[in-house]
């Protein structure tokens, strides 16, 4: 009942939302879809994060990722097949499917995988991916999980040695971890921790959930208040402040997270208006750092409707964040038209990640 007085204050004032069951229509979802299809099986260009103890170690990105070698970097190529999972388990009957289908049956079959394996776990490489791609990576599980189909069931089962690798990495470095990772990029902890505690409910892994939840309440429950004029940063994809928002409302109670955003996040405004969080402005989208600030208009997007949904309906807030989020949607799904690789080996990820709320629906 709560969500649904959320949702109706939401498109009252301006932020339609969808939902996994199809207010987000496949046609709407194709273009992301399509995206993700023409980068997962494109080898280059790419950037590898590579290191290596011996001539041995040379590779092609193929040789070396044979599961996730496309969509110019790992993490880009795991969240790229996580969007065509999920775009196939919500519209199974769309053309697209089938060869969202394909390619997961081709990529993620048990010898790839072992090799995707055995390379996150060799030696020098503890901090490999860690946490953006390896938070992705159980994401991509949790779908896999969630969805009633005897492929999912086979693709989940194969990527399952990789799925435990990308959890023993994060149980041996969280509990090191004295200080959270505030950057707008790829290293930042806030969002990862979210993809993960989400993971963790999905799976049912209750010793993974709360370990993440009391890393996250040891790192930011005592925060003083952020400054938003210092973002975004100009190569950003992520909000610092809106993410450890965003993932602080999946572990306090809602009345202990009113108190914590009050403290954390004053300049919401209660007034409705949306100028207090200006959308992020893009310059070059040819550039790859620069088209980053296409994802922090998406990725605010999410986060601001969650943090949304973590408080009451009547709180004098929730207007200024809808409000926010409508303008920043908007800038964020226009730039998703694949017109340069820069953004488009990635965006489409963000996109449907926003419009089919999975960040809202993240354990359900």
């Amino acid at each position: 009942m709560r969500r649904i007085i959320i949702i109706t204050i939401l498109i009252l004032t301006g932020v339609v939302l969808t939902s996994p069951t199809h207010a987000l229509t496949p046609d709407q979802a194709a273009p992301f879809v399509r995206l993700a299809l023409d980068c997962a099986a494109q080898e280059y260009p790419n950037k590898i994060g590579h290191v290596m103890q011996s001539d041995a170690d040379q590779g092609t990105p193929r040789s070396l990722h044979p599961a996730f070698y496309g969509c110019f970097d790992w993490h880009s190529s795991v969240h790229g097949h996580w969007l065509l999972a999920r775009f196939a388990r919500l519209f199974p009957v769309h053309e697209l499917s089938a060869e969202a289908r394909a390619l997961l049956d081709d990529h993620l079959t048990s010898d790839r995988i072992a090799t995707e394996t055995a390379y996150l776990l060799a030696e020098g490489r503890a901090s490999w991916e860690r946490p953006y791609g390896l938070a992705w990576l159980l994401q991509l599980a949790a779908e896999l999980r969630e969805w009633d189909d005897p492929d999912a069931r086979r693709w989940a089962d194969a990527l399952h040695p990789l799925e435990e690798a990308c959890v023993t990495r994060l149980v041996t470095w969280l509990p090191k971890l004295a200080y959270p990772i505030r950057t707008g990029e790829h290293s930042q902890t806030a969002f990862a921790f979210g993809l993960v505690l989400d993971y963790a409910r999905t799976t049912g892994r209750q010793d993974l959930e709360l370990l993440v939840a009391d890393t996250g309440r040891r790192l930011y429950t005592d925060d003083p208040a952020a400054v938003l004029a210092f973002e975004p940063s100009g190569q950003d994809f992520l909000s610092p402040a809106l993410s450890e928002a965003d993932f602080m409302r999946r572990v306090l109670s809602a009345a202990e997270f009113a108190v914590w955003l009050g403290d954390f996040l004053p300049e919401i405004a209660t007034d409705g208006d949306g100028d207090w969080l200006p959308v992020a402005v893009v310059t070059d989208r040819s550039d790859g750092k620069l088209a980053h600030l296409d994802g922090v208009n998406l990725s605010r997007t999410w986060m601001l409707e969650g943090i949304a949904t973590g408080l009451s309906p009547d709180d004098p807030r929730q207007a200024a964040l809808a409000s926010a989020a409508a303008a920043h949607r908007k800038a964020g799904l226009d730039a998703v038209t694949g017109e340069h690789y820069a953004g488009g080996h990635w965006l489409g990820t963000y996109a449907l990640y926003l419009e089919s709320q999975r960040g809202l629906h993240g354990y359900e």
